[in-house]
């Protein structure tokens, strides 16, 4: 069972090489490989999840991978929680479905989409299980070389411009990423996740001053992945621009920055540690309500639905930001049930604006908008015709339900599972157990409330205004074709959202569990660091 965490990478890797070998005629021949690859990796995904929640292949709900048989903390080491196994399930799941929505026509609008996927798959699931933070940079830039071609897959000036901005600035990010690298193992000697949780807490004088400066530069790395404001102005243009299905995928690209902050933040500075509490929580937690402020003015300013999926993806992680900067066990488990949720919407939201834009004619949006704004004659029509109804075909029905469940969504409005999430968020805020830490302020927690309930505000305003020129206004719409390949992937994410409403106390106590291991750091530190290596042959013959 442990071989399954190295197959999480491997077969990314040899799937994606083995593309390129073939001719781009051979696309059919790639996207079956893609597929089948992507198909096997949400299988491995779910049975870590399901093996490491039940505690019985692992007791300690903790798998670990000795590369080369090597020890940790002097060999590469790959490392399952239920943290990882979580994050996992949910690439598998959006790569399923922006790998099969892309088949339908969207990987032939360039070359080499296919092999490009599956080296930004194994990025991904590298830096989400990964045990030491070289490696972490490793992955990190092969997750992100692969975004680079993938962004600009397809052309247009549009993607060339926003994708030489997206590729520049993460450069610059890596560039941080090593300094900040460079300056903890210059202290502590290592760069081993469980070997710095265990050494990290006994460090101090000026060496704790140098630890926390290289963390706090390895920070701001993590957190322009995760979009914080001011480091997000990249986002909105680069995501709009893709094409659907790398923008539904990108959508996981900047939890990988989340999870970064979350399980380096609480291995090296845990609350829990003497001396650690003042040191980066706060910041997070102002960092993510300025976010979450960002982002609920970008969704009222916007009006193209591109634009208001990437502020509604900025609000997503402004609230997981300041949600893990309050230090605080239920905070943290409302903020991955969230976490899931709102991925999931978005990237739904994400694939289903192309097939909104097939039913308006093109400029329709640029003339509502002066029709609106100059009040000119014809804007609204009031012809008097008696029908007693309208027939809706079966793709405007499907639409029209999938954008309103899209909103309520992103919205956080009930009944679905993105107001269960923030109403979980919410009410651990207000607990005396979500402030317990010393940084948070009961400024910071009405703050918390009432920038998560403006954020929704906006989402509702923002989005009923878009949908109703959509699927209101337009009386020259045109009907679109749909196909299964593109309608099923966006019914399978809403779908596994509502899944999630329906099952939400078993889903809350798989967070409330990944929660608390979080914040127990000696555990991991202590599996990871006594895992032993596996005997040689001759070792078990005597």
């Amino acid at each position: 069972m442990d071989h399954l965490l190295v197959l999480m990478v491997a077969l990314p890797l040899l799937v994606g090489g083995a593309m390129l070998l073939l001719s781009e005629r051979r696309r059919a021949l790639k996207a079956a490989l893609g597929l089948t690859n992507v198909l096997v990796l949400l299988g491995i995904a779910v049975t870590l999840a399901w093996r490491l929640n039940a505690g019985e292949t692992w007791p300690d709900s903790l798998a670990v991978y000795l590369v080369s048989n090597w020890s940790a903390p002097f060999g590469i080491s790959l490392v399952a929680d239920r943290l990882s196994a979580l994050m996992l399930v949910m690439t598998s799941v959006l790569a399923l479905a922006s790998l099969t929505f892309a088949v339908a026509r969207w990987d032939r609008a360039g070359v080499h989409f296919h092999p490009l996927f599956q080296f930004m798959l194994m990025g991904v699931n590298g830096a989400f299980l990964t045990g030491d933070v070289f490696n972490l940079f490793v992955f990190f830039e092969i997750m992100l070389a692969a975004s680079y071609g993938l962004v600009l897959h397809g052309s247009g000036w549009p993607r060339v411009k926003s994708g030489m901005h997206y590729i520049v600035i993460n450069l610059l990010a890596s560039s941080v990423f090593l300094v900040g690298v460079a300056m903890i193992y210059g202290v502590t000697g290592t760069l081993n996740m469980a070997d710095l949780a265990a050494k990290v807490p006994h460090i101090a004088g000026a060496d704790r001053v140098l630890l926390e400066a290289g963390a706090g530069v390895l920070a701001i790395a993590f957190l322009a992945k995760s979009a914080m404001w001011p480091l997000n102005f990249w986002l909105t243009p680069a995501y709009s621009a893709a094409s659907p299905p790398v923008a539904a995928i990108f959508a996981i690209l900047s939890k990988v920055g989340v999870y970064a902050v979350l399980r380096l933040w609480l291995l090296m500075f845990n609350p829990g540690y003497e001396g650690a509490p003042d040191f980066g929580g706060q910041w997070l937690v102002y960092g993510g309500l300025a976010t979450l402020a960002f982002g609920s003015i970008g969704l009222l300013a916007s009006q193209e639905f591109n634009r208001l999926a990437c502020f509604s993806l900025i609000v997503s992680s402004g609230t997981l930001i300041a949600a893990v900067g309050f230090g605080s066990i239920e905070v943290t488990a409302g903020a991955l049930f969230y976490m899931v949720s709102s991925t999931f919407a978005v990237a739904a939201f994400f694939l289903l604006i192309e097939l909104v834009e097939r039913t308006r004619v093109f400029g329709a949006n640029v003339l509502a908008l002066t029709m609106e704004a100059f009040q000119a004659e014809g804007a609204i029509e009031s012809a008097e015709v008696d029908e007693v109804g309208v027939a809706i075909p079966m793709a405007m029905a499907f639409l029209g339900l999938a954008f309103f469940t899209c909103a309520l969504l992103m919205a956080g409005l009930p009944p679905l599972s993105g107001f269960l999430a923030k109403f979980a968020i919410l009410s651990a805020v207000l607990e005396p157990a979500g402030a317990a830490t010393p940084w948070v302020t009961q400024g910071m927690v009405w703050c918390m409330i009432a920038l998560v309930i403006v954020s929704g505000l906006a989402a509702v305003i923002s989005l009923s205004r878009a949908g109703v020129r959509a699927f209101w206004a337009p009386a020259d719409r045109t009907l679109p074709r749909l196909r299964v390949i593109e309608v099923g992937p966006i019914a399978l994410l809403l779908g596994l959202c509502v899944a999630m409403t329906v099952a939400a106390g078993p889903t809350m106590r798989y967070m409330e569990s990944a929660a608390t291991a979080l914040f127990a750091p000696t555990d991991y530190s202590r599996g990871v660091l006594l895992t032993p290596r596996v005997p040689s042959p001759s070792a078990l013959e005597e």
